[in-house]
């Protein structure tokens, strides 16, 4: 029991993740400027919508293992290194910033599998194909790096 409350802490934190990396791709995808900006954007716009599902995926876990999904009043931001630039040509902070968005949600997801291990197979399977797409978003903005630096 202990441990199924454990997974569904930090299941709701990969939630909570996945939510506010919504935010910031979103606004990331609209508040950039500039010629060398528009595959960044256009690449940030279609990812939102894969970051939406892995947030459904998680709920719908959460909720099947006895926990309850919480609302906007229960989110604590935490990505200071994907906020709105002031400089909106800034396309490598952006970069930068996803990188280590999709840094923390690998490194979250491989917290869950090895909580779950041997325990909750379903909650592993699906973590396993979130970091599975995770570390493909990943691989991506380093190749989109690589061009910036």
């Amino acid at each position: 029991m202990e441990k199924r409350k454990e997974i569904i802490e930090n299941l709701i934190k990969s939630y909570w993740m996945e939510i506010e990396t919504v935010i910031n791709y979103i606004s990331n995808s609209i508040n950039l400027d500039g010629v060398r900006a528009e595959e960044i954007k256009k690449s940030l716009a279609l990812d939102v919508t894969e970051e939406i599902g892995h947030a459904q995926s998680l709920a719908k876990r959460i909720k099947e293992l006895g926990g309850l999904v919480p609302g906007s009043a229960d989110l604590k931001p935490v990505q200071s290194f994907l906020q709105t630039k002031e400089d909106t040509t800034d396309v490598v902070s952006v970069i930068e910033g996803v990188i280590t968005a999709e840094d923390g949600a690998i490194k979250q997801y491989n917290k869950i599998i090895k909580l779950c291990d041997g325990l909750d197979y379903v909650t592993q399977d699906l973590c396993i194909r979130l970091l599975g797409m995770e570390e493909s978003h990943r691989i991506e903005f380093v190749g989109f790096l690589k061009e910036y630096k």
